[in-house]
């Protein structure tokens, strides 16, 4: 009798082990499924977070580059300033002025003798050119010097 009691209490024990393990696998798949969706959960929260920040990252990034841009713009605005005062400082210049005139417009003090020499061919097509220019409307004398710059700038 004692080895019938020792079996059914085997039988018994094995029947409980198995119970207690499916009740683990059970709670345990039980678990997996609430990790899962607890995990689900912050993969929507975050998913969410990163729509979320996209659109103002990318007005972050386009604002830092026009504020780059528009320092650039400052910048060279600086720049040309100070070219113009300093242009501006030498066109107080008296000696400046005349050697302007004397170079650019073939002014003489008086008392001196201006010469002009007669250049080649080329120059005698730019006379020709200058008083066809004088008898046509100014806009078209501006047009034909935007094209004669426009086919400069391409060769």
């Amino acid at each position: 009798m004692a080895g019938d009691r020792d079996r059914f209490s085997t039988a018994t024990r094995l029947k409980t082990l198995g119970e207690q393990a499916a009740a683990r696998v059970y709670r345990a798949r039980g678990r997996r499924n609430r990790l899962t969706g607890r995990a689900a959960m912050l993969a929507l929260v975050v998913c969410s977070l990163v729509i979320a920040l996209a659109y103002p990252m990318r007005q972050y990034i386009s604002q830092r580059a026009e504020i780059a841009d528009q320092r650039r713009q400052a910048q060279q605005a600086r720049d040309d300033e100070k070219r113009l005062r300093e242009e501006k400082a030498r066109l107080q210049d008296p000696a400046y002025i005349e050697r302007l005139a004397r170079e650019r417009l073939h002014y003489v003090r008086p008392g001196e003798t201006g010469f002009s020499v007669a250049g080649d061919a080329q120059d005698d097509d730019r006379i020709s050119d200058h008083s066809a220019a004088a008898n046509r409307p100014w806009y078209r004398n501006l047009w034909d010097g935007v094209d004669t710059a426009d086919a400069s700038a391409r060769h």
